[in-house]
């Protein structure tokens, strides 16, 4: 199959094709909008194509940087980062979507069969002849001896050709291994892209700051619903489900997954939910990881149903007193070691390793994937700390457990990095131990 290439241009090294739109937008003398989801002709709201224009820009700034002189992305976060497309959350796994990005043109995007005629219908941002059906192999379903793969390869080294960066090494940035053999059979040298796209998606614009304040906002208002049916007889299942209903409710688009852990289950931490009954004087806490517009939540909070021992509450206040400490850090030209130190060692509290207690005092950058830049952890932050910068967004997590040996605080806060230090998104109530239907 031929494929034409729109306006070739070789890569070049020194700008993108808009520096205009590079600039973030900021204005933080404003609060930080958390705007209905319907567009409005009386105010801007997020605004799609700057948004657009803002991420392609970045990539090619990224891509320009690297040692490559293309990009191939499997990675449905990548992809839609580069075309500003999606069709939906069963396609994550199934490896059948593919996006090329070489130097200053356009995205090339290969989707699920019609999906690439709704393109052309519907993303009037991408050129028709770079919308084309393609698909490689639906995680080996379809045998590599089908050609599919040789196929795709023939198409994309033909853009590379015309584009003047066939002889230059193509990044990847996941891939079925089948893929990979056939890029390195047409003698193209593959290196890794994952990293080129995370240098890309780490400082975000106004317009993905608001989708990531949006979204934290539809969290608030399911836990005020948790917080209203947390009661005795309920089960962590029914709190999932209640949560689920509520996020598409408000206009979700993928509930990705809700962690609810009561009582004893709570030490140590099972990242997981069960169908276990609610008693009184639980301690109990939930994560809520979900999108908007792609957009994504790490958002915990603790409860205590009905009432709280001593030894709960000063769980809790340590792992509030650790939050705080680490917020109060957050500021660019900060690294991630400082913040990573005043948390506590794992053996403090109750593991014999940081391997084994990663993620239970941690920092991770939010965007269109759950976990971005930076990576905030003792595991890997003194060997190679990462300077925090403005237009940042990321979550820290702390997690004490408490004394009666089965209950556990654990707390979650989104930052938005600014010039001066950083706002939390991430609104209700934390300050205190949160008692849900006090007795």
């Amino acid at each position: 199959m031929a494929v034409k290439v729109r306006e070739p241009r070789a890569i070049t090294r020194d700008k993108v094709l808009d520096p205009q739109a590079l600039k973030p937008g900021y204005n933080w003398s404003r609060q930080i909008p958390a705007p209905g989801h319907a567009g409005v002709d009386f105010e801007e709201r997020v605004n799609f194509r700057r948004l657009h224009d803002y991420r392609l820009n970045r990539a090619r700034q990224a891509l320009a940087k690297s040692k490559l002189g293309s990009i191939l992305c499997f990675d449905n976060n990548n992809i839609r980062y580069l075309t500003s497309t999606v069709i939906g959350e069963w396609s994550r796994d199934k490896m059948c979507r593919f996006a090329l990005l070489t130097g200053n043109g356009e995205p090339f995007l290969w989707d699920f069969g019609s999906a690439a005629l709704h393109h052309r219908l519907y993303a009037p941002w991408l050129p028709h002849d770079h919308c084309l059906a393609g698909m490689v192999g639906l995680r080996g379903s379809v045998a590599p001896e089908a050609g599919l793969f040789k196929r795709a390869v023939e198409e994309i080294k033909a853009i590379l050709k015309e584009s003047g960066v066939a002889d230059q090494p193509i990044g990847l940035d996941i891939a079925e291994l089948p893929m990979v053999f056939a890029l390195q059979e047409a003698g193209l040298e593959v290196l890794d892209g994952q990293q080129t796209m995370l240098d890309a998606r780490q400082i975000k614009n106004i317009d993905e700051i608001i989708l990531l304040n949006m979204s934290a906002a539809m969290v608030d208002g399911v836990y005020q619903v948790i917080a209203e049916n947390l009661k005795p007889g309920v089960r962590e299942c029914d709190i999932v489900a209640l949560a689920n209903k509520t996020l598409y409710e408000m206009g979700s688009d993928d509930v990705e997954g809700i962690n609810a852990i009561a009582g004893e289950r709570c030490s140590p931490h099972p990242h997981n939910f069960t169908d276990r009954i609610i008693r009184p004087g639980d301690q109990a806490f939930f994560d809520i990881i979900q999108s908007f517009t792609g957009y994504r939540t790490c958002y915990y909070r603790t409860f205590n149903v009905g009432r709280a021992t001593a030894a709960q509450k000063d769980a809790y206040q340590k792992a509030r007193e650790w939050m705080d400490a680490s917020i109060g850090l957050v500021k660019p030209g900060v690294t991630t070691d400082k913040i990573a130190a005043c948390w506590p060692k794992a053996t403090e509290f109750g593991f014999a390793s940081e391997m084994e207690a990663f993620a239970l005092q941690f920092g991770h950058g939010l965007g269109l994937a759950l976990h971005e830049r930076p990576i905030i952890s003792r595991l890997v932050s003194f060997d190679n700390p990462m300077e925090i910068q403005e237009g940042m967004v990321f979550a820290l997590e702390t997690y004490c457990p408490a004394t009666d040996g089965r209950s556990a605080a654990r707390i979650e806060e989104e930052l938005v990095v600014t010039k001066d230090g950083c706002r939390v998104i991430t609104l209700f109530p934390a300050e205190e131990l949160f008692i849900a239907n006090r007795y």
